[in-house]
């Protein structure tokens, strides 16, 4: 396959993630959206890093999987986050429904 096939399967699940986080109005949803965009960034740097004729670059792995690292804190600290405002607000949405509402 070529590097193009993966760029423009990249920038499909980076178009994803920008629509689940614009339209999502529950925090965990917004939270997974954002993984995908963070995962299809890596997958273009890793077609970036490995398209030259030297074959695959080292230091751009190395930060690549530097970068998977941070998400996954990252993403445990805003979990966190998140279970900290369900118990203090007892919702988990970035919307503030109405008495009436429900």
């Amino acid at each position: 396959m070529t590097p193009t096939v993966f760029v423009l399967a990249a920038s499909v699940v980076f178009g994803v993630g920008v629509w689940g986080l614009l339209i999502a109005e529950h925090l965990l949803r917004k939270l997974l959206a954002l993984n995908v965009m963070g995962s299809s960034v890596f997958i273009i740097m890793l077609v970036v890093a490995g398209s030259g004729t030297a074959g695959p670059d080292p230091v751009a792995q190395a930060l690549i999987l530097t970068g998977i690292v941070i998400a996954v804190a990252a993403t445990a600290f805003a979990l966190a986050l998140m279970v900290s405002i369900y118990r203090e607000t007892g919702r988990a949405s970035i919307t503030e429904k109405d008495d009436d509402d429900r």
